[in-house]
């Protein structure tokens, strides 16, 4: 074998090791990257009442809560009943009709029981909300039926989702809409009649 083939293959294989290398330190620092974001999340951001939020693929406002005697519908329930009622409008940014705002919103404090889900409705008919038009945004009204012996709050902690979108996904290679943490939370004075605070 000539010198110049020699030296030749020697800055290849020169070549190819510097290459595996710095690709082994790229995916360490990237893997140490993800580790330390797990660890140390940060911080969700307080959203004032009234402040659009986005979500990623919504954008929301939460503009104020109160207890109530009669569900958005008017029709009051046979038993006596207790609603929680959050009013908020909600503004598709995705392409597509989407009913994904469902789990959109949840409770942050802590309570002694669990609360049902809540139901939408929209404010403009006062009627049972089902998916929402991309730019057609929506006010609506959340409606958590509250449980019988639990005080009325005088003050709730909610939760936004966030949601990323993904041309790709890791399982089927598809587009779509993913879970991705926590958007805000938003504290809520309660109206309506109170008894004490929930903490």
């Amino acid at each position: 074998m000539s010198i110049a083939r020699r030296s030749k293959l020697k800055r290849r294989l020169l070549a190819m090791l510097v290459t595996g290398i710095g690709g082994m330190a790229a995916a360490a620092a990237s893997f140490a990257t993800a580790v330390y974001q797990a660890a140390n999340p940060a911080p969700v951001e307080l959203a004032r009442i009234g402040e659009p939020i986005d979500t990623g693929r919504w954008v929301i406002t939460i503009n104020n809560a109160s207890m109530a005697e009669v569900p958005p519908t008017g029709t009051k329930p046979v038993d006596p009943k207790r609603f929680l009622t959050v009013d908020l409008e909600l503004d598709n940014r995705s392409a597509a009709t989407s009913n994904a705002f469902m789990q959109l919103v949840s409770i942050e404090t802590q309570m002694s029981v669990q609360l049902p889900e809540p139901v939408y409705y929209l404010a403009r008919d006062k009627w049972i909300a089902s998916a929402i038009n991309p730019g057609m945004p929506e006010k609506l009204i959340a409606v958590w039926e509250w449980p019988e012996g639990l005080p009325n709050p005088k003050a709730l902690r909610f939760s936004v989702a966030k949601q990323i979108y993904k041309p790709r996904d890791n399982l089927y290679g598809a587009p779509g809409w993913f879970d991705d943490g926590k958007a805000a939370i938003v504290e809520l004075a309660v109206s309506g009649q109170t008894d004490e605070a929930v903490r």
